[in-house]
């Protein structure tokens, strides 16, 4: 091969290299799986055998390459998302993981709390400290705090829920130095950070963190989630049904292959999603009966900030109607609006 043919071919190939792997600052979402919930949730002693299922949903969400990127423009089932909709501002992969996984264990400790207050089973909630979900650019505790890490003692007094580090943190200035006890990968850990003014907090002193209480839940008869590989919160309804199912005799499905999705929330709300529309399609291609969606309000604040959000019911309708699915939507408000359509609907 003379030497013009190989550069010619070494350039083909690179070509085809960038085209099918190169990373662009896209990600393309799409259509997931439905999991049969008895796979992933386990309570002690429960009949777990019925005619019917429960089901989580999931979204694929992949980077984008040029090739993926073609394919999606052209997809009626895949969107493309800029990486500023997926990440919080420079949020690392590794962070974003931490945070999706962070909110699959809140919408779990919700969904067991709800689950065992239904159905009057005994639980008790313990709470841990203060989980960092994300750490500001330029702010006090950058390049010192981490995403994941919990708070457990600020200046040697013992922290427990988030309110006690907002309490202690008002009455410092800016200049103040903190110590913290943390605890980063199963390792104890202190920490010095010197307060200074939160970027975008409108001269507020602090860490520069954002946070949430780190609690946990224990139940009994005792229940086990395995789902650490599928992170985010919109499985909570779910996981909530399929332990009220276990916890309780007679069959929630009544013989139906029964889907949905909705972030559990400790009040009893079912809270919005985002890709409902992705996992209708999921669900009507994985052959199931009915499908729960958040029937959730939009208020006129977000309305004029996103002026085509809809609520999930309403997008989810619509997407059942464009692919014709004989998939029946039922729209929830609240666990109590689930589980009353359950306890009307037919035998199968």
């Amino acid at each position: 091969m003379s030497l013009k043919k190989f550069i010619a071919w070494m350039t083909v190939i690179t070509a085809a290299i960038v085209f099918l792997m190169y990373p662009l600052n896209y990600y393309i979402m799409s259509p997931g799986k439905a999991y049969g919930l008895t796979d992933y949730v386990k309570v002690d002693h429960a009949d777990t055998k019925s005619d019917g299922t429960l089901n989580m949903m999931t979204i694929a969400l992949s980077p984008a390459t040029p090739f993926r990127y073609i394919r999606a423009k052209f997809s009626d089932e895949q969107d493309i998302m800029r990486e500023d909709e997926v990440h919080a501002p420079e949020e690392s992969d590794a962070e974003y993981n931490k945070r999706q996984l962070k909110l699959m264990s809140d919408s779990q400790f919700n969904a067991k709390y709800m689950a065992y207050k239904t159905t009057g089973n005994e639980y008790k909630v313990n709470y841990n400290g203060v989980y960092v979900i994300y750490v500001v650019e330029k702010s006090a505790a950058e390049g010192i705090l981490q995403s994941g890490d919990e708070v457990t003692s600020i200046d040697g007094k013992e922290i427990i829920k988030h309110q006690q580090l907002v309490d202690y943190l008002s009455k410092k200035k800016k200049g103040d130095e903190v110590t913290l006890a943390i605890t980063r990968d199963d390792k104890k850990l202190k920490k010095s950070v010197k307060l200074a003014e939160i970027p975008g907090g409108k001269g507020r002193i602090g860490l520069g963190i954002t946070f949430t209480d780190s609690k946990s839940i224990t139940t009994k008869p005792e229940v086990k989630i395995d789902s650490e590989k599928i992170g985010g919160p919109s499985a909570g309804m779910m996981f909530t049904l399929e332990m009220i199912d276990q916890l309780t005799k007679g069959d929630l499905t009544k013989g139906y292959n029964i889907a949905g999705t909705g972030e559990m929330l400790e009040n009893g709300q079912v809270g919005r999603i985002g890709g409902i529309d992705k996992k209708v399609i999921a669900a009507h291609k994985q052959g199931m009966d009915i499908f729960f969606a958040p029937d959730d309000e939009i208020s006129p604040e977000l309305k004029k900030a996103v002026p085509d959000m809809v609520p999930n019911y309403d997008e989810a309708k619509k997407t059942a109607e464009k692919i014709g699915t004989k998939m029946k939507i039922v729209p929830v408000k609240t666990l109590d609006d689930a589980l009353d359509y359950l306890k009307e609907l037919p035998e199968k």
